[in-house]
């Protein structure tokens, strides 16, 4: 068991302010840990900073005419700001270009350099000619080689997903002119990720194949199958780490190389001098949060430099969310297609744990999550107010009501309802168990479950009709004593999820704290609402703003996102039965070549064979799925993937691990049968 606790969020980036699906993807998440840690009288250290050097800032400021210190400050400012009030506790939020933090890279590189693990190369590096410079990775977009998304990045896909590096591009042009790069000598220096991945990567990998999240080490297991090349920590740049070795002026650090040490950095400005135990003690447990868009610099490039300095810890877990989108598309900062925690702040200033809650209900744990006002109004007055808010209130009144505000003293009596209350009032087990596997949605859901119990509780006891009669006195004293009760856990678990909202039932409670007991004799305070309704005109403004988008309609066809939903729209029988869905068994399976994602599959499908692509690589290996039978959808148009013409669709469901499964008769059937 660790005896302590070090957690790391993924450090936002300066180049503009942070939206709902960076709280969802790593912000909310590890909050929610920190707390429930500290919760349960863990030592625990909470750090996260802003990532303020790399291409996008510059390529910000050149285009609002600013320095790039000066876009990175202003984002800074709104970003912690944000945080703060949306209550995030961390110990401290630095950011990359403060003094210690150069300090603490350029020793780190130093250390690497003087055991001699980088590999000094001269090689070509794309050059645009008309800016006078050379092109590190975000100064190079193109076509991605694996899923064919024309903006993708020198360094990664931001649609796949997919690592890669800029000479991989098809058709590379030049972020700064558009221009066609050429290629031109440099010299950079490498961490050499193939030695690495022999000597460590690949057992250490492997070994967290049962702790972490399937769709993590999944990614991991792909990149390392694929085989780890050598990568250039130093870039052709004026803005950045410095590189301090000699022959290397006019050289910065890789941000992907200081970024990470950023959380050393945190760490060293949070703890001081004690900082080593946080990062070099065997007993401390390092946990980072982030997106799945930055698996692979937590899972391979970080801890390969750590391994390589020698001296620091390496990640205990690394539990990564997918991605969140917005009322059915991707979340698009370019396009402003977003919720902009600033702006949520500012429009819904006492409604931080509204959003809390809301986004914990939906956070992408194991697949892609939607967002929408709809839903948030729903939850809000569905689940916050008719259930939590509406169970406190009644039972502060009832209090009031029947025993002027003071915790009734009873002795215990015949409940009929008490094997309810048992179970309820052991919530800390269902709680701890969900938190302990980074289950944060099962987790809240157990926590209103209390809220639910507490109101059946008082529902079926109905202390209203006991009171009409004098001798039904104790049993009101102890429905009531039981629900207060009830309240006070509902408060002392919601500090881990609803911080303001455990702040306001301590203050009905009259406590000031959580080590405090509710006694018979304690005087509680008058009943005041936890939550209020949302309106729909609320919820129509939102809409309308968004709609309002200047360039929301410029969607591009490759940014489109498909959001499986609970409720898609009604249809008729005859919409229905325009569906041909078959059995078919699968004969042969094969991996796509250069696309880690996707299987080509040959199908029986009764009088003849069927080629379907299906992206089901990191579910499944190719020789375990043969004979397997599956629903086919046999008239679905044929289309190209990978140059494959696909016939088809394979449907699958997806369990609560995020694991797809086949939707399979439950009996062998002939193939070619007719699903009805």
């Amino acid at each position: 068991m660790a005896k302590r606790h070090l957690i790391t969020c993924a450090l936002p980036y300066a180049n503009g302010p942070i939206h709902i699906g960076h709280m969802a993807g790593c912000f909310l998440p590890s909050d929610i840990y920190n707390r429930y840690l500290k919760s349960q009288g863990k030592e625990v250290l909470f750090v996260c900073g802003t990532d303020e050097h790399g291409v996008p800032i510059t390529l910000k400021a050149k285009k609002e005419g600013k320095t790039p210190q000066q876009v990175v400050d202003e984002n800074h400012s709104i970003i912690a700001k944000g945080l703060k009030d949306f209550g995030i506790t961390f110990n401290t939020f630095s950011r990359t270009t403060n003094k210690l933090h150069h300090q603490t890279a350029q020793e780190f590189f130093k250390t690497l350099y003087n055991k001699g693990v980088f590999i000094k190369e001269v090689t070509e590096q794309f050059y645009d000619k008309e800016a006078k410079q050379f092109l590190a990775d975000r100064y190079i977009v193109g076509t991605c080689p694996n899923c064919e998304y024309e903006n993708a990045y020198g360094d990664q896909c931001e649609k796949c997903g997919r690592a890669s590096s800029p000479s991989e591009l098809i058709n590379p042009r030049s972020a700064l002119t558009g221009n066609t790069p050429i290629l031109k000598e440099t010299k950079n220096w490498y961490l050499p990720l193939d030695k690495i991945q022999d000597t460590f990567l690949n057992d250490w990998v492997e070994a967290k194949k049962e702790t972490w999240k399937p769709s993590v080490w999944g990614q991991c297991n792909s990149w390392l199958k694929e085989g780890l090349k050598p990568r250039a920590m130093t870039r052709d740049l004026d803005w950045g780490v410095k590189v301090p070795v000699k022959d290397a002026e006019g050289k910065v650090m890789y941000v992907w190389f200081d970024a990470p040490i950023g959380y050393i950095t945190a760490t060293k400005e949070a703890a001081g001098e004690e900082w080593t135990k946080w990062w070099q003690d065997s007993e401390t447990e390092l946990t980072h949060f982030l997106g799945k868009d930055n698996i692979v610099f937590h899972t391979i490039i970080f801890p390969a430099m750590l391994k390589a300095h020698g001296d620091f810890i390496l990640p205990t877990n690394v539990p990564a969310n997918e991605f969140l989108n917005l009322e059915g598309d991707k979340i698009s900062t370019s396009r402003d297609h977003a919720i902009w925690l600033h702006e949520y702040l500012n429009e819904f200033p006492d409604k931080t744990d509204e959003l809390r809650y809301v986004l914990t209900t939906i956070l992408p744990e194991t697949k892609d999550a939607d967002f929408t006002w709809k839903d948030y109004q729903a939850k809000v007055n569905n689940e916050l107010v008719a259930i939590l808010g509406n169970f406190v209130n009644r039972v502060i009144v009832l209090t009031h009501k029947y025993f002027d505000g003071i915790v009734p003293k009873y002795d215990n009596f015949d409940d009929p309802n008490n094997q309810l209350i048992d179970e309820s009032l052991n919530i800390s087990k269902n709680i701890t168990e969900k938190l302990d596997k980074f289950q944060f949605r099962f987790a809240l859901e157990e926590f209103m479950n209390h809220a639910r119990n507490g109101n059946k509780y008082l529902q079926d006891s109905e202390p209203w009709k006991l009171i009409k009669d004098e001798a039904n006195l104790t049993a009101v004293k102890g429905c009531i004593s039981n629900c207060l009760e009830f309240v006070y856990e509902l408060g002392k678990y919601a500090q881990i999820f609803l911080p303001n909202t455990s702040h306001k039932i301590a203050n009905l409670l009259n406590i000031n704290s959580y080590q405090e007991s509710i006694k018979a004799g304690h005087h509680i305070n008058k009943p005041e609402l936890l939550f209020a309704k949302i309106e729909d005109e609320t919820i129509e403004n939102q809409i309308e703003k968004l709609a309002k988008k200047p360039v929301l309609e410029v969607v591009k066809e490759s940014e489109k996102v498909e959001i499986p939903t609970l409720s898609k729209p009604q249809i008729q029988y005859d919409d229905f039965s325009k569906l041909d869905m078959r059995v078919a068994t699968i004969t042969a399976a094969e991996k796509v070549k250069k696309a880690d994602r996707l299987l080509k599959i040959t199908l029986n499908v009764g009088l003849e064979t069927r080629t379907v692509v299906s992206g089901i690589a990191e579910h499944y290996n190719p020789e375990d799925i043969i004979g397997q039978q599956v629903t086919y959808l046999a008239n679905l148009a044929p289309r190209k993937l990978r140059g494959i013409e696909s016939a088809g669709m394979i449907l699958m469901a997806e369990d609560e691990q995020g694991k797809l499964k086949f939707v399979a008769p439950s009996n062998q059937t002939i193939e070619g049968a007719i699903i009805a």
